[in-house]
């Protein structure tokens, strides 16, 4: 038996009654193909801290990279809930390919579909919606990350060109072979507020892969997620064309803020799956796990913590459903976002720390995939926004948290 595959798979954990006949069938092809083709490669790719790009060639031929995507640019028509059901489907058994699938999309492909001009989408489109090829977004920086206003990065014009010069960190997709561009948030000037301050005016500029005096720094050593593409990038005087400003000069904060409460949901979708993988293992191994002559499950302690562990997973497949939802049906769903990633974070964490106590000794083995969990999920507590971000969210939208005057 390969302690590398996913054992627990076919525990049924939610009804699919809630779901249309589409989603039902979206969420069983991306569940056999998580099981049969990611998770066998899943310990050795995060051994070798190797992504496999045939899997991600694989995943754009099963139209994955375009679920959230209208026909008529290539996409399946979907919305952001087929996206999340496909995340949560492959974080069951493997996070680094479901990041690389989230990023994908809501980092890569949907700021230039939703903020690209024609000629941008026509170019860059086509192959990151068919999972032929990937692209990041160069947001954070080391004093920059949900204080995107502290943003030093910047680009100015001269001639017909932007000539950028700063530093990005913790960039996804940004890397890979496949990598065709990353897209960067700058300061670009400076614009006058409401209030009569000034401030920094953000904008967004393509950086294709290659550009002269952009570099892509060696790829860090990572607590988790191994198999992710993760890199600090570098601009020294990287000059692009003008035209490659993608959405208005100045909008590059709100696009950001839109593009993050979409990544929060996606990312709570992720951390279920992940909370939903470390249960069906606790699941089949406290059913397989003999101690003292009766199966480990039997024990109410912990059939208990068993119990725990799925009332987590309910709770958070609850809260990003809900705020997928919204965000298809065109509502409001900033808060809810921001419920989902805090309370799915919560359960990813928590269930894989039980989950790796229930297999004891070998929760300390990284063949099994409930220690990747544990070691994988503690950033689903940081990444799109930390724990407390999402709290701060909240608590603003009940009057709370600010001196208003």
């Amino acid at each position: 038996m390969s302690h590398s595959t996913h054992e627990g798979a076919g525990v049924p954990l939610q009804s699919d009654a809630l779901l249309g006949d589409e989603e039902r069938q979206l969420r069983a092809v991306v569940t056999a193909f998580a099981d049969e083709v990611i998770a066998p490669q899943s310990y050795e790719a995060d051994r070798t801290h190797t992504l496999s790009l045939p899997i991600v060639r694989q995943m754009g031929e099963l139209g994955l990279f375009g679920l959230p995507f209208p026909e008529e640019v290539g996409g399946q028509g979907g919305g952001y809930f087929s996206l999340c059901l496909a995340i949560e489907a492959i974080a069951r058994v493997d996070q680094s390919m479901a990041i690389t699938l989230e990023a994908g999309v809501g980092l890569g492909a949907m700021p230039l579909f939703r903020f690209g001009n024609q000629a941008q989408q026509q170019r860059w489109l086509p192959d990151l919606i068919a999972g032929r090829a990937l692209a990041g977004f160069g947001l954070t920086e080391a004093e920059a990350g949900s204080d995107a206003g502290a943003t030093r990065t910047r680009a100015r014009l001269d001639g017909d060109d932007w000539v950028i010069n700063g530093s990005k960190q913790f960039i996804t997709n940004s890397g890979t072979a496949i990598t065709s561009l990353v897209t960067v948030t700058a300061v670009t000037g400076e614009r006058t507020r409401a209030d009569g301050s000034v401030g920094k005016e953000l904008s967004t500029i393509i950086v294709p892969s290659g550009t002269p005096g952009f570099t892509v720094e060696p790829a860090y050593d990572k607590v988790g997620w191994h198999a992710s593409d993760t890199h600090p990038l570098t601009f020294i005087d990287a000059r692009v064309p003008a035209t490659n400003l993608l959405g208005e000069r100045g909008r590059g904060f709100a696009g950001f803020l839109e593009t993050l409460d979409e990544g929060r949901i996606a990312v709570a979708a992720l951390a279920t799956g992940a909370a939903i993988g470390c249960l069906e293992q606790a699941i089949s191994y406290a059913g397989a796990r003999t101690v003292f002559g009766s199966p480990l499950g039997t024990r109410q302690h912990i059939a208990f913590m068993i119990a725990g562990m799925q009332a987590r997973v309910h709770t958070a497949q609850l809260a990003w459903q809900h705020a997928a939802r919204l965000r298809d049906g065109g509502h409001p769903f900033k808060v809810e976002a921001a419920i989902a990633k805090l309370v799915a974070g919560d359960a990813a964490m928590a269930n894989a720390r039980e989950a790796t106590q229930i297999f004891g000794g070998n929760g300390f083995m990284n063949e099994f995939v409930v220690a990747r969990h544990y070691r994988d999920s503690k950033i689903l507590e940081i990444g799109e926004g930390t724990t407390e971000v999402q709290l701060m969210v909240i608590s603003r939208e009940l009057g709370l948290g600010e001196d208003r005057g």
